[in-house]
C-alpha cells in the first residue's frame, strides 16, 4: 500500500487507439476473491487522473480463474479500451492497492499493458 508501483510509458502516437490492460499474478493462498487498485495516469501537461479497477481473481464459488501453473494464477483485466494519447511524452501510470489491508503478500507482480487496437478488433 505504501510503495505504489510505477510504469513510466514513452508515447509517440497521438493517432492509433491503444487497449490499456492492468496483468496481475497471484498465489493459491491470496486470502481475497479480488484486488482492487487505484491507478493514476499522469500526462505530460501534468495532469493526473485516477480512476480504480476492480480485478477479480476468483469466481463467486473461490475458484481462481485467469491461467494456472501450479499454484500461480495470471490474470490480464481490461482498463481503458480505445484510449487515444492526446499528446507526445512521456506518460507515468502508478498502481497502489486498495484492499483494507496494508499488506498483500500473495499478490506476486503487476503490470501493464498497452495494446494497439486493429482494426478486427471489437472492444
Amino acid at each position: 500500500m505504501n510503495k505504489p508501483l510505477v510504469f513510466d510509458v514513452p508515447v509517440n502516437d497521438t493517432i492509433n487507439k491503444y487497449n490499456i490492460y492492468v496483468t496481475v499474478r497471484n498465489a493459491d493462498n491470496y486470502e481475497f476473491n479480488n484486488l482492487f487498485l487505484f491507478i493514476d495516469i499522469k500526462t505530460p501537461m501534468k495532469f493526473t487522473e485516477r480512476d480504480t479497477l476492480e480485478c477479480p481473481l476468483a469466481d463467486q464459488n473461490g475458484k481462481w480463474i485467469g491461467n494456472g501453473l501450479g499454484d500461480i494464477w495470471d490474470n490480464k483485466f481490461l482498463f481503458k479500451s480505445n484510449m487515444t494519447f492526446q499528446r507526445k511524452g512521456n506518460y507515468e501510470f502508478v498502481f497502489t492497492q486498495a484492499m483494507r489491508v496494508d499488506s498483500l503478500p500473495m499478490i506476486m507482480d503487476a503490470g501493464l499493458s498497452i495494446e494497439k487496437v486493429n482494426a478486427r478488433q471489437k472492444h
